[in-house]
């Protein structure tokens, strides 16, 4: 078997704990998980501050 060297962004990626490259596309996703709908809630209403400023529009699932 042959090694291969990470890719750049595969090496970047690493070092962010629970994150990872959405395969096909330029994204990297990770998930939570909440006691209940409103931390749940909370936490979405507060990452959605932040990314409104920042002009970037996450997809949400759950």
């Amino acid at each position: 078997m042959t090694l291969q060297k990470l890719a750049p962004e595969d090496q970047q990626i690493s070092s962010l704990e629970g994150w990872s490259l959405v395969d096909g596309r330029e994204a990297i996703k990770r998930s939570f998980t909440f006691r209940d709908f409103n931390t749940a809630f909370g936490f979405m209403t507060r990452i959605a501050l932040y990314a409104d400023k920042a002009d970037h529009h996450p997809e949400w699932f759950n």
